[in-house]
C-alpha cells in the first residue's frame, strides 16, 4: 500500500524495489570501503543501475546511507500531530520516545555496530545527521505552533514559544539518539542498551513536565 492507501502499480513498485536495491548496494560499500572513500559511480554499478539513476532517486550521497532521512525528520511532528485527546505534546513524544526504545527503532539510533562506526569514521555523514536533527526540530516546532493556535491561521510564522519548546523537547530526543549511538559503538547489545536508556528518557521528559505538561493539549 502507498502512503494514500491505495495499491501501487507496477511502475511504483518498480522504482520501489529499484530504490531499495540502491540503498542496500550503498550501505554495503560504505560499510565495507567508508562512506566518503566510495563513489556513487561505484553504487551505480554494484545496484546494477545507471549514475543517474542513483542521483534521481538520492539527489545527496548521505542520503544513500541515511535512507530513512524522512521518517527521521517527520517523527517528532508526526507524534504531535497524533496525540490523543487531552494528551499534551510532552506526553505524546515521551511516549513515542518510550515506545521506540522498546521496539529498538532506527530512528533512535539503533542501527548495528557497522552503521554507527560509518558514521563516525565520516564527518560527512555526522554532519548530515545534525542536520537532519535540526530539520527534525524545526518541523516539531512548526507542528507545535499548529498545535496550539486557538483559530485557523494562514500565517507560516512559528511562534517563539513553539520554538522554545521545540528545542526542549527535540533535545532529549537528539540526547537519547547519541546516547544509544554511544552505546552501540562501545559494543553493546540493543536489548541492554534500551534497558539503559530508557530510566534516563523517562526522568528527562519528567523533568520537563513543570514547563510543558499544560503546553499543547489536544482538546478532549
Amino acid at each position: 500500500m502507498t502512503d494514500t492507501g491505495t495499491t501501487p502499480n507496477l511502475r511504483e513498485l518498480n522504482k520501489r524495489r529499484t530504490r531499495e536495491a540502491i540503498s542496500h548496494a550503498a550501505t554495503r560499500l560504505f560499510i565495507e570501503r567508508g562512506f566518503d572513500r566510495t563513489t556513487i559511480a561505484e553504487v551505480a554499478a554494484a545496484a546494477g543501475v545507471a549514475k543517474m539513476t542513483v542521483t534521481n532517486h538520492f539527489p545527496r550521497k548521505e542520503d544513500l546511507f541515511f535512507d530513512l532521512h524522512e521518517e527521521l525528520v517527520a517523527r517528532l511532528p508526526r507524534a504531535v500531530a497524533e496525540r490523543a485527546p487531552g494528551e499534551s505534546a510532552l506526553a505524546a513524544l515521551r511516549r513515542d520516545c518510550l515506545t521506540g526504545l522498546d521496539r529498538h527503532d532506527p530512528r533512535l539510533g539503533f542501527s548495528g555496530p557497522d552503521f554507527a562506526r560509518t558514521v563516525a569514521e565520516s564527518p560527512a555523514l555526522g554532519a548530515r545527521l545534525r542536520e537532519l536533527h535540526e530539520q527534525s526540530e524545526t518541523a516539531l516546532a512548526e507542528a507545535l505552533s499548529e498545535a496550539v493556535r486557538a483559530a485557523p491561521d494562514d500565517s507560516q510564522d512559528v511562534d517563539f514559544e513553539s520554538r522554545v519548546a521545540a528545542a526542549l523537547l527535540a533535545a532529549v530526543d537528539r540526547a537519547v539518539f547519541a546516547e544509544v549511538f554511544r552505546r552501540t559503538l562501545a559494543g553493546e547489545e540493543q536489548a541492554a542498551i534500551a534497558a539503559a536508556v530508557r530510566p534516563s528518557a523517562a526522568q528527562a521528559f519528567d523533568r520537563l513536565e513543570g514547563a510543558l505538561g499544560s503546553y499543547a493539549v489536544r482538546e478532549s
